[in-house]
């Protein structure tokens, strides 16, 4: 069987933390995401996946966000079946997979294009597939501008640099008659913790920023306004969590501030 061997920058090398956490959770006899063609994706890549270092905690945290973020997809898509999706910092995230829009949806998966190349080496699908600088808004000229669209950040916020994820969700807004935009949100002490997580710190990358009132996207001049908060620590599948991360999970779960400084889900419409 022919193994992909993946040459690509730190930043960009990035995408094989969030790859091999869902593989690792579709392997655990009681997965939470259960994303089994990750799982097939990552046994097929020829890289030392342990360097990594991830642990249980990330695994089941990936997991579950990926999870609230597919729900939000979905939602949208029922009650939008003719709009776009677009999945920013795609990755080789499987989530078009997991979702199975129908026909009507166009649905964009945009990195960097040495990623792009990668993705579609090693993982075919139907999704349109763009490479661009997410900084640089010409990519946007390729994308129907028509129809509602579902648009999707997982784990990209921290990794842009200065006001740039602010400045592309201002041209977001204005290319599209109406959308949503859902996110895995970092308060700033999160963003500034990230670099010295076992697993970021194994790849050099220092993370960039974040936010803590989940109502601050809505100054950024994108017409943005908050339609949920999820504060994952709270998720009804934490009971799924392996001790003693549940016992821990749970007890943070008390503090909305604590809560905060874990996973947590956001939701805009504009």
């Amino acid at each position: 069987m022919h193994r992909w061997r993946p040459e690509l920058g730190l930043i960009q090398e990035t995408l094989l933390i969030t790859l091999y956490a869902r593989a690792l959770d579709a392997r655990r006899p009681s997965p939470i995401l259960g994303d089994t063609l990750s799982a097939d994706l990552a046994g097929n890549i020829d890289y030392d996946f342990g360097k990594l270092k991830v642990k249980p905690n990330l695994v089941v945290t990936t997991a579950l966000r990926a999870r609230k973020l597919d729900d939000a997809v979905r939602a949208y898509v029922a009650a939008h079946p003719g709009c776009v999706v677009l999945d920013l910092g795609c990755g080789l995230d499987t989530r078009m997979s997991r979702c199975d829009p129908p026909p009507s949806v166009d649905w964009y998966d945009i990195d960097f294009p040495e990623v792009v190349h990668l993705r579609s080496a090693c993982l075919p699908g139907r999704s349109h597939l763009v490479g661009a600088d997410l900084t640089d808004s010409d990519w946007l000229t390729a994308i129907p501008g028509d129809r509602p669209a579902m648009i999707v950040a997982e784990g990209l916020f921290p990794f842009m640099s200065g006001d740039s994820f602010q400045t592309m969700t201002r041209a977001l807004a204005d290319r599209f008659p109406s959308g949503e935009l859902a996110l895995n949100g970092y308060t700033r002490f999160a963003a500034w913790a990230m670099k010295y997580h076992p697993t970021i710190k194994a790849l050099g990358i220092e993370a960039a920023q974040g936010f803590d009132d989940p109502r601050e996207p809505e100054s950024w001049g994108a017409g943005l306004e908050l339609v949920e908060e999820q504060l994952l620590t709270r998720a009804p599948e934490v009971a799924g969590f392996p001790q003693p991360l549940r016992a821990l999970t749970r007890l943070t779960a008390r503090s909305t501030a604590l809560s905060r400084q874990g996973a947590r889900v956001l939701r805009y419409r504009f």
